[in-house]
C-alpha cells in the first residue's frame, strides 16, 4: 500500500489545529455541557416518519414561522442552522475575516475562524470578566473586523457584559457584531433582540440546545434581511433534517413548560451558587448561564477525584486558572456534586 503523509497534504492553517474536544467519560452524574437536566417528552406529528423517504423542506417554513410569532420577527430575519456552530461557520464563510472576539470565551469561534483560513484577533476580558473596551475599540480601529462575536452571557464564565460596551462596539464597528445569546434564557437581561431594527450591523445567534433540546441542534440567527440573504447563499441544502424540525416546532407549542423548567434551573443556580460559597478554598463567579465557574485549588485533582467520586464536571483550567465549570442539574444532581465536591477537596477519593 502507497505511504501517504497527510500532513504534508492538508493546509497550513489546519495543521496545527486542535479539533473541539467532547469527551464522553462515564458518570453518574453529567454536568459538563451545559445541557438542560430536564427531559421534555415531546411527540410530533407522526406523519413526519411517513415522509423521510423524502427530503425536510429546505426553508424550513413552519419552524420559521413559529420564531416569528414566538420572537415577533419577521421570517426573513431569520436563518435556522444545525446548530449555532454551523451559523457561525457560515458568517465566517460568507464575510471573511478578520474576526475579532474576547477571551475566553465560546471556542468555535476561533476554531472555524482558523480552519476557513480567516485571520482571529482575540482581546483578554479585564479582571471583572467584562469587556476591555478601550482594547477592543483599538482593535476595531487597526483591523476593522468583518465579524465580532460577542458572547453575552458568556461561556465559560457565566456573566453578561456591559450592555453599554456592546453598543458602543456596534456603533463603532463597520463590520458585523454577533450576540451570541445561546445562554439568554436563563439571564435577567433580556439580551439585544429589541435593538434588530435599530442596528443593520447587529446580528443575533440563539439556540434549543441549552433548554432541553441539545439533541435536536437547532439554532438560528436573527438579522438584517439582506445580511440573511448573503449568510444564505453559503447554507448547505436541506441543513436542518425533518425529524429536528418536527419536534422544534412541537418545543415552542410548549412554552410554558420549557420557562417552568428554565425557572427550576434558575433557581438551582442560586442555591448551587450559595452552598459553592461555603466551602472552603471554593471560590464561585456569579452566573447568569446555566452553568456556575468556579475556582478551587489544585482544580485537576478536584476534576479526577470528582469523577471518581461520580460526577464530570468542565476542566477549564487551561482557560481560567484552577477554574472548574458545572453545569446546573436537578435539586438532587446538585445535592449529589456538592457531597461529591467536598469529599474531592477533602482528600478522599
Amino acid at each position: 500500500m502507497k505511504d501517504i503523509d497527510f500532513l504534508k497534504l492538508v493546509k497550513s492553517n489546519i495543521r496545527s489545529l486542535r479539533p473541539y474536544e467532547t469527551k464522553e467519560i462515564p458518570c453518574r452524574v453529567k454536568l459538563d455541557a451545559n445541557e438542560s437536566p430536564y427531559c421534555i417528552d415531546i411527540t410530533p406529528d407522526k406523519k413526519i416518519l411517513q415522509r423521510i423517504n423524502r427530503y425536510p423542506d429546505p426553508e424550513a417554513v413552519k419552524l420559521k414561522k413559529a420564531i416569528s410569532m414566538a420572537l415577533k420577527v419577521n421570517s426573513a430575519n431569520i436563518l435556522l442552522g444545525n446548530g449555532s456552530d454551523e451559523l457561525i461557520y457560515y458568517l465566517i464563510t460568507a464575510f471573511g475575516g478578520p474576526v475579532l472576539y474576547p477571551i475566553p470565551t465560546f471556542s468555535m469561534y476561533g476554531i472555524i475562524s482558523q480552519a476557513l483560513g480567516e485571520k482571529n484577533i482575540e482581546i483578554p476580558l479585564n479582571e471583572d470578566f467584562d469587556l476591555d473596551i478601550d482594547n477592543m475599540l483599538a482593535a476595531i480601529k487597526k483591523y476593522n473586523p468583518k465579524l465580532i462575536f460577542l458572547s453575552s452571557p458568556n461561556n465559560p464564565t457565566g456573566n453578561c457584559f456591559s450592555a453599554e460596551r456592546i453598543l458602543k462596539i456596534i456603533e463603532t464597528s463597520k463590520g458585523i457584531v454577533i450576540a451570541d445569546e445561546a445562554y439568554q434564557p436563563f439571564s435577567s437581561d433580556k439580551g439585544f433582540l429589541p435593538l434588530l431594527k435599530d442596528y443593520r450591523n447587529l446580528a443575533i445567534l440563539r439556540t434549543l440546545s441549552k433548554i432541553g433540546f441539545a439533541g435536536l441542534r437547532v439554532g438560528f440567527l436573527l438579522a438584517d434581511k439582506d445580511l440573511i440573504n448573503e449568510v444564505n447563499k453559503v447554507r448547505l441544502p436541506f441543513n436542518l433534517n425533518a425529524l429536528s424540525q418536527a419536534v422544534a416546532l412541537e418545543a415552542f407549542k410548549n412554552k410554558r413548560l420549557i420557562e417552568s423548567q428554565i425557572k427550576n434551573i434558575t433557581s438551582e443556580r442560586e442555591r448551587l451558587f450559595e452552598e459553592l460559597s461555603r466551602i472552603n478554598n471554593v471560590s464561585p463567579y456569579p452566573s447568569e448561564a446555566n452553568f456556575i465557574l468556579f475556582k478551587t485549588k489544585n482544580a485537576d485533582i478536584v476534576f479526577k477525584k470528582l469523577i471518581k467520586n461520580g460526577v464530570l464536571v468542565r476542566n477549564l483550567s487551561s482557560v481560567v486558572k484552577d477554574s472548574l465549570r458545572v453545569t446546573i442539574g436537578t435539586h438532587g444532581e446538585n445535592n449529589f456534586f456538592i457531597k461529591a465536591l467536598k469529599k474531592s477537596i477533602g482528600g478522599k477519593a
